[in-house]
């Protein structure tokens, strides 16, 4: 870790400022860098950490994250008023995804400082959740009941509500947070990735009696949790993904605290809260549950001896005791939690990695499985003998390419026989004979169409399909323009390719996996790799399963 680049995600909160110094002061690193949300937070927690740690270079960079760099420094709640920001936020959120994550600044922040670590201590569970789609919805749905009982709804309070519904929904989110993360992780070559995640209750169940609402439990507080270990199962995926960094996770399951013990001011919703003087009112038919507050005689702010636990709250004497007492959510440390994410990023095997957890726990591929696999490809190849048929592809696994990929190396085993027939022939007669196949062979040709591949000539001037068509994937659209750029394209993505540049692709393909056939390297079991191919004949299933595992990095590393 000597000499190493960290980054802190969430580095000036408590949790990730004691973690941030036990880095600094312990690893020798060259730079940390704090990243938080708001600038005096930053500031204050980058000039703190750099007197403790004199020798380490501390920068501070400060913004919301989660979305894109240009709107990291405005409040949500200023760019969902916003229609031209929410706009924007939809196409970061559910448009393509390439030119988003050019635009995040999450991004920008990883290829910037090109972390050899980052620590994740940003709350993001909480900062998805509560961005309160319950309330969203509800405002939503009286508008769109008003509009279809004929009453006057203002057009832009309609789309305000329903657009601010779509973008607080969690899960597209947290699906492009984490894809945009691992990206740039991967770009920039950072070898570990920890975050400190959340199991939303304080490891306490559905009986939790702290709640965030009048419902128990609290559906807020349940969408915390199912955010967070949603967050969980993608960061596994990550862990399993070959080329990534190390991915580990620890979950405290307490009250973490605490960072400072005053009598303060207390806020609520970044606003001080006043002390009013009480008067006496009859009850009637009707309550108001809000008042101007010039109302009400105001004998100044209200403060408090409290309790701060950071990112958790501010809370009295009465609620710390009570939310800390025995059988309750209890209490852990900021030091602690820093403790055991120090220890897992040196390497040490904490038992507190989540990630790991869940590996040790899961249930993996079996000998069973592997012995009933050969007889029910054995069965398949049998049926196919008997019917006259060809059991490649439906087109319903994905991606697009599986489908492709399987017919064309069929298509090549029913014309060339083996790999040495393939790499051995003439590209432009092999295209010629596959289409010579074609002609002869209709039941092939409706086949593959009928499932919605069409079947380039080897020209590249006309195709072969049926009813429909599954590449190009547009929605709402039943017709397209075509350039030649477009065919190429289509092609590589999900159409059967006859042309001679793709017979010389599969050509390359086969050589490589003739040249890493068992024996051509090492012998025995150690020539066995993901380079090898092991059959004389093609097989397409294993032939498509080398495509994917060696071209597109599509293989299981655990």
């Amino acid at each position: 870790m000597t000499d190493s680049n960290f980054l802190v995600l969430g580095g000036a909160g408590m949790v990730g400022f004691q973690i941030a110094y036990r880095i600094a002061t312990e690893l020798n690193p060259r730079r940390v860098v704090l990243v938080g949300l708001r600038e005096t937070e930053v500031e204050e927690a980058a000039e703190a950490l750099a007197e403790l740690a004199p020798g380490v270079e501390i920068l501070g960079e400060w913004g919301d994250i989660l979305v894109r760099d240009e709107f990291s420094r405005r409040p949500r709640r200023d760019l969902l008023a916003d229609p031209s920001a929410r706009e924007a936020i939809f196409s970061d959120l559910l448009g393509p995804f390439d030119p988003a994550f050019e635009r995040s600044r999450l991004a920008r922040l990883i290829r910037e400082h090109r972390p050899d670590v980052v620590v994740d201590a940003i709350n993001t569970a909480t900062a998805i959740s509560y961005q309160d789609v319950y309330t969203t919805a509800v405002l939503a749905k009286r508008d769109v009941d008003a509009l279809q009982e004929g009453e006057d709804v203002a057009v832009e309070d309609l789309a305000g509500h329903v657009e601010s519904l779509i973008l607080s929904l969690s899960v597209p989110q947290l699906i492009r947070h984490v894809r945009t993360l691992h990206r740039a992780l991967v770009e920039v070559g950072t070898r570990l990735y920890l975050k400190v995640g959340t199991t939303g209750t304080g490891g306490m169940g559905l009986n939790i009696p702290y709640t965030h609402s009048e419902d128990r439990p609290s559906a807020k507080l349940m969408t915390k949790a199912a955010v967070g270990f949603a967050h969980t199962g993608l960061l596994f995926l990550m862990a399993r993904t070959a080329g990534g960094p190390i991915v580990k996770e620890v979950k405290p399951a307490a009250l973490i605290g605490y960072a400072d013990i005053s009598h303060r001011v207390v806020s609520e919703r970044g606003e001080p809260v006043g002390r009013f003087r009480a008067r006496r009112e009859n009850l009637g038919s009707s309550l108001s549950l809000h008042l101007p507050a010039d109302e009400f005689t105001r004998e100044g702010d209200m403060a408090l001896p409290v309790v701060n636990t950071g990112e958790n709250g501010v809370f009295t004497r009465g609620e710390f005791e009570a939310i800390t007492s025995l059988g309750q959510m209890e209490f852990v440390t900021p030091e602690e939690i820093a403790h055991l994410c120090v220890a897992e990023i040196r390497g040490a095997n904490t038992g507190r990695d989540v990630i790991a957890a869940m590996d040790g726990a899961i249930i993996g591929p079996s000998y069973r499985g592997g012995i009933l696999r050969a007889r029910a490809l054995e069965e398949l190849r049998r049926l196919e003998s008997e019917t006259g048929t060809h059991s490649v592809a439906l087109g319903q696994l994905g991606p697009p390419e599986l489908s492709k990929l399987l017919w064309e190396a069929e298509l090549l085993s029913v014309v060339a026989g083996t790999v040495d027939g393939v790499v051995d022939a003439d590209p432009t007669r092999l295209a010629a004979d596959l289409e010579a196949l074609l002609r002869d062979r209709s039941d092939l040709v409706d086949t593959i169409t009928s499932l919605g591949l069409p079947i380039l000539s080897a020209d590249g001037r006309e195709i072969l399909r049926g009813p429909f068509i599954r590449i190009p994937e547009v929605p709402g659209e039943r017709e397209v323009p075509v350039t030649a750029e477009d065919r190429d394209r289509w092609a590589e993505k999900g159409w059967v390719d006859l042309r001679p540049s793709n017979v010389e692709r599969w050509q390359g393909r086969f050589t490589a996996m003739r040249k890493a056939r068992l024996g051509k390297a090492q012998r025995g079991s150690a020539g066995v790799t993901l380079a090898s191919y092991l059959p004389e004949g093609i097989e397409v299933g294993t032939v498509a399963a080398w495509v994917l595992a060696n071209e597109h990095g599509g293989y299981r590393i655990k």
